[in-house]
């Protein structure tokens, strides 16, 4: 069992749940419906559970990849057209006006935060917003060093737009994406000073993984990148042919006078860009542990349906340990996850978006700032001191009915943890960093703990009993609870003592 789990499970007892049913039934029913909405998505309300309980898991994954969608159900941010200042241009302005668009900008990013958690919280289909959240931790960008945020919105739009579509066609899609054009440097790869940046991590990172190409590959490559710049009038992709390198070039053993585009289908057509693909997508969906074997047959459909997405979920989503309720398959929610998941299940509103993006960036996932080119690490990681206290924190907070001010000094290093005052100066004088600070003091979702506990057959100021206390935390965990709530509890208690228990933090 993965060290972060164990830290997570630390009071679990060593055979929670024994040995896994022979043969599940027909049906999804209640436990499985909600481990597999949870994987797929974020921790689902006990009425959409009731739903798709009555759902073979062949009919779940048709159901789920039936309503996935290319765009979000929220109108965009009201700035998301806005043009923006050319890098000449702001070279060329006085300092009090430099310091002013970055301070816009880093408000522009703050609402961008928000307004894809209340997308995630809302969404008809959380299968979408998963995708484009794994994406976006795949082909990592940040605004830390693109600096616009109405790109990292557009970014945003592509990766829905591609999210459950064709890999191929977003691969090529996100290579001209002026955000990663910024952030890789792709605007600085000349014929005469080509800049190996985006050569590298295209290969590393984004198709083949380490270990499947050498250094003079890199080197190749980056010469077919030259050129590729940006429009400063129109923010968008151009290729400049006198910045080109039109000479012959070899790519993983391939020999022509190559282009970017050139490059990109020759790592499509390396079988290792297929099974790199297929292990990160199991790992964020069905377990801990992929089996080579069978990431190996899917990554073989997926090259052979031409990277299509859609088919290769199929096969993943049809694995059995994505529903199979066992300790060993348990994967750690991300922050993102965890909040989102908790305002689905019961039922909440995001009370303030912006607070809301500062206490998630604090536990360690600042949305459209991953810590660096490889993004967020995931898994284990998730779990660390530090940030389980900050999701511990965030939970008690969520359900309480008065929720208790941050103090003075709890505010600072919470904002230097998130990094969100880092898009600016982070001296507590400047105004960005006093709205911070205002806007971490506020109550970040809205829980009706009442409604919540009556859906699972609770009452708040009643004792749960015995009975109704396993079913609570049936109706809200994944696996059963390392400390079962009392049965003398009240049922407010008891919903926090099942919400804060270590197992919430698994789906």
């Amino acid at each position: 069992m993965p060290s972060a789990i164990r830290f997570v499970l630390a009071f679990v007892a060593s055979a929670v749940l024994g040995a896994a049913a022979a043969q599940p039934p027909t049906a999804l029913g209640p436990d499985r419906a909600r481990l597999f909405l949870t994987r797929t998505g974020f921790a689902p309300s006990e009425s959409e559970v009731s739903l798709w309980a009555q759902l073979t898991q062949a009919q779940a994954v048709e159901r789920l990849l039936a309503d996935t969608a290319k765009v979000a159900a929220r109108p965009a941010p009201a700035w998301a057209d806005e043009a923006i200042v050319k890098p000449r241009d702001l070279r060329a302005m006085g300092e009090d006006a430099r310091k002013q668009e970055r301070r816009k900008q880093a408000r522009y990013g703050l609402e961008l935060r928000g307004w894809w958690l209340q997308e995630m919280a809302t969404t008809p289909s959380p299968l979408t917003e998963r995708l484009t959240l794994f994406w976006h931790n795949h082909f990592v960008s940040s605004q830390k060093k693109v600096r616009y945020a109405q790109l990292m919105y557009r970014q945003n739009v592509l990766l829905r737009a591609h999210a459950a579509g064709n890999f191929g066609a977003l691969l090529h899609a996100v290579a001209r994406d002026p955000a990663m054009l910024i952030y890789l440097d792709t605007v600085t790869n000349r014929r005469d000073a080509p800049n190996e940046n985006f050569a590298r991590e295209v290969m590393e990172l984004f198709t083949l993984g380490e270990g499947h190409y050498t250094e003079a590959d890199i080197k190749e490559a980056a010469r077919a990148f030259s050129g590729w710049s940006l429009d400063p009038d129109r923010a968008t992709f151009v290729f400049r042919p006198r910045l080109h390198d039109a000479r012959e070039k070899t790519v993983l053993g391939r020999r022509g006078a190559w282009q970017g585009d050139d490059v990109l289908d020759i790592l499509l057509a390396q079988p290792a860009t297929a099974e790199f693909v297929v292990r990160k997508l199991w790992l964020e969906f069905v377990s801990p542990r992929p089996d080579p074997e069978r990431v190996g047959h899917i990554a073989q459909r997926f090259r052979e349906s031409g990277y299509e997405v859609k088919p290769a979920l199929r096969e993943l989503l049809m694995q059995p340990e994505l529903v199979q309720r066992n300790e060993d398959n348990a994967l750690v929610k991300s922050p993102v996850e965890l909040v989102v998941g908790l305002i689905r299940q019961a039922g909440g509103e995001i009370a303030y978006p912006g607070a809301l993006s500062i206490r998630i960036a604090a536990m360690g996932q600042n949305l459209f700032a991953p810590p660096n080119v490889r993004g967020w690490p995931g898994g284990d990681a998730w779990i660390t001191t530090q940030s389980l206290l900050a999701r511990k924190q965030f939970l008690d907070g969520a359900l309480s009915a008065a929720p208790t001010p941050m103090k003075p000094g709890e505010i600072q290093p919470m904002l230097e943890r998130s990094a969100v005052a880092g898009d600016v100066e982070a001296d507590p004088a400047r105004p960005f960093v006093r709205q911070l600070q205002a806007l971490a003091r506020l109550p970040a979702v809205q829980i009706d703990a009442s409604a919540w506990l009556k859906s699972a057959g609770a009452y708040p100021e009643r004792v749960v009993g015995a009975q109704s206390a396993r079913s609570l935390a049936e109706h809200l965990l994944v696996l059963p609870p390392a400390s079962p709530a009392a049965p003398d509890a009240l049922g407010v208690d008891a919903l926090r003592a099942i919400v804060l228990d270590p197992v919430y933090q698994l789906k």
